[in-house]
């Protein structure tokens, strides 16, 4: 996660992991990124693009062009 928020350049506020029924996860307008616990059960590539998209939302709050194509560049690059 610090590893991918500084690739990005963005600092999430808060960081919480808890049951969620309906989501993967989720990104507030404040900066408070939530995860589920189920994720941490699925694999590290699924992990690692929940992890990209939300912090991805503290840049982009938004599933616009932009967003879709700085997702699809970050996933792209190995790390």
């Amino acid at each position: 996660m610090e590893a991918w928020a500084r690739r990005l350049g963005v600092t999430p506020r808060e960081i919480h992991i808890r049951p969620m029924k309906r989501k993967w996860a989720s990104c507030s307008s404040r900066g408070r990124l939530t995860f589920s616990t189920d994720l941490l059960h699925q694999p590290a590539e699924f992990r690692r693009e929940v992890i990209v998209h939300e912090l991805l939302h503290l840049k982009l709050p938004n599933h616009g062009r932009l967003f879709k194509a700085l997702l699809k560049a970050y996933l792209k690059q190995d790390f």
